[in-house]
């Protein structure tokens, strides 16, 4: 087994996850099977109790795992399906440490960190390593070298990169902070100097230093680093301010950092002409597009737009592949309830409702609905924005007064949106929602279908509330097609409003599968009626 190691340095937020995610995909590029695995050092078990103001969004994956937002850049940089496993935490395993001392798997030993937490943590990698097969895992180590509930992570790679190879079998690259100070603009590398320290500390000698930094590093300072870090001259990568995260593999292949990493653990490329060509045009339409349009996002948790990161992806891919700038203009969901719609999308050429849950907020996003139903302003709504658009419609075609769903008034006169018998059986035996990759059969000739271009999808889903079975014909008379059911068909899954260029949401997630090459089909639909719309105007 060989490990690439990433871990950051000062302060968080350098970018561990894209700077792991861009090394991934220099690997592949050369016909390496890489594989990943995210270690947050927060007692949480998973990110899924999480408030987005806290953490970001929570990424939703196939098997259902709520994890950290950093293995939704896995999944796109590296287009491959990742589990729950590949998610480790603290709460994990300090969980699993505990039970095992229960059923007196220690056999009545005093349970430590190391060497018993320690060895969990080495498991977990180990097992995930052996399942994927692949020839390289990037294991990258949340937090900052220094922190308290980082040490027993740092404690237990190090011991795992003796017992595998320190030499041709790991990798270490540290993410470190070289700010520049001053009217001069000079580059400092003392918080380097004592982040590589700290780590040296705990036994760990990095291999590679990504410096982040608005510009390149100087060469004088890659030769200061280089001589006080122990590493040598070329080993010290530049990861100034990119353009597009999108940017970060060209940028470090272009300094050398992939074939650094395959001479040091001896890899066997499948390949020596790296082609990044595809790669490169994807970039080129992101950076330099010839068209642009805006679209706003409405949300409740727009203050950090990490909450919304897999949509704005999304929408970078769907904008990528018409050659087109997506413009995102957040808008706080309760302005809508105090301001005019009009007001405040007047600039904008579509409207996005995203998921959340809570009801704060939540009549802003059905008036933001309304205004695109009404305007004819191209819309569409996931999961929650699925819900509000169902909701909007019962109030305002049909006339159903008070219409709601039961997770913001259980006693609403119209129930449109309700836990079903089945969510209630779960709920009953534990669990709290319905989370993972579900099929959906998609209705041919419906626009949905000529987004999908097959009947049978299978998407992501996270959510506990439904459509109510006893509206569905009463909205689809009022024009609201579900085009798109579960495979029961008891379940609503896409719904697309009739007559209007485009009004269409879904109650699953299509942001988590979206990729640079293939977008989600609703933000790509998204995004092409409102560059119609825009050309229109």
């Amino acid at each position: 087994m060989k490990f690439i190691f990433v871990t950051g340095g000062v302060l968080s937020g350098l970018g561990k996850g894209i700077t792991a995610s861009s090394i991934g995909k220099l690997l592949q590029c050369r016909g390496l099977k890489v594989s990943a695995i995210k270690i947050d050092p927060y007692l949480n078990i998973d990110a899924g109790t999480m408030n987005p103001f806290e953490h970001g969004e929570v990424y939703v994956l196939d098997d259902g795992g709520e994890v950290d937002l950093d293995l939704g850049n896995y999944e796109r940089f590296l287009d491959i399906s990742m589990s729950r496993g590949h998610n480790i935490t603290t709460g994990k395993v300090y969980q699993e440490v505990i039970d095992k001392e229960r059923r007196g798997d220690y056999l009545g030993k005093t349970v430590q960190i190391i060497p018993h937490v320690t060895n969990e943590i080495k498991e977990r990698i180990t097992r995930l390593a052996r399942e994927s097969n692949s020839d390289v895992t990037i294991v990258e180590l949340g937090g900052t070298v220094g922190d308290i509930e980082s040490m027993p992570f740092l404690e237990a790679v190090r011991q795992l990169s003796v017992e595998v190879g320190r030499e041709e079998n790991c990798t270490f690259v540290h993410t470190t902070l070289v700010p520049i100070l001053g009217s001069v603009g000079e580059q400092k590398t003392k918080p380097t100097q004592h982040s590589v320290k700290e780590l040296m500390a705990l036994g760990i000698k990095p291999d590679v230093i990504v410096g982040r930094s608005s510009d390149f590093l100087d060469d004088g300072i890659k030769t200061k680093i280089s001589l006080f870090c122990d590493v040598s001259k070329e080993a010290v990568v530049s990861a100034p301010d990119a353009r597009s995260i999108y940017e970060v593999p060209m940028i470090l292949e272009k300094q050398g950092v992939a074939d650094l990493v395959v001479r040091k653990m001896r890899l066997s490329p499948l390949s020596s002409n790296v082609d990044l060509s595809r790669w490169q045009d994807f970039l080129k339409r992101v950076i330099e597009p010839s068209r642009e349009v805006t679209i706003a996002l409405v949300g409740k948790y727009t203050e950090l737009t990490d909450a919304y990161l897999s949509h704005m992806e999304s929408l970078t891919h769907a904008g990528a592949l018409e050659d087109c700038g997506v413009h995102i203009h957040f808008v706080d969901s309760d302005r809508l309830i105090t301001e005019e719609p009009s007001k405040v999308l007047r600039n904008t050429h579509g409207i996005l409702v995203p998921g959340g849950f809570g009801n704060r907020g939540v009549e802003g996003k059905i008036a933001a609905a309304r205004y695109a139903r009404e305007n004819g302003i191209p819309f569409a709504g996931v999961c929650l924005g699925f819900q509000v658009a169902t909701i909007e419609i019962a109030r305002n075609v049909l006339g159903l007064e008070g219409a709601n769903s039961t997770e913001f008034d259980p006693n609403a006169p119209h129930p449109i949106i309700d836990l079903m018998p089945e969510q209630k059986e779960l709920e009953s035996m534990g669990a709290t929602m319905r989370l993972g990759s579900e099929r959906v059969w998609v209705q041919e000739g419906s626009k949905a279908h000529s987004l999908y271009g097959s009947s049978e999808v299978w998407e992501r889903h996270r959510h506990r509330f439904e459509v109510n079975p006893l509206y569905i014909d009463q909205l689809e008379r009022g024009g609201w097609k579900f085009s798109g059911r579960c495979e029961e068909g008891r379940r609503m899954e896409i719904g697309e409003l009739q007559n209007h260029p485009f009004f269409m949401a879904t109650q699953f997630h299509p942001e988590f599968k979206s990729r640079p090459e293939r977008p989600s089909p609703m933000h790509l639909g998204l995004v092409r009626a409102s560059l119609e719309r825009k050309e229109s105007m």
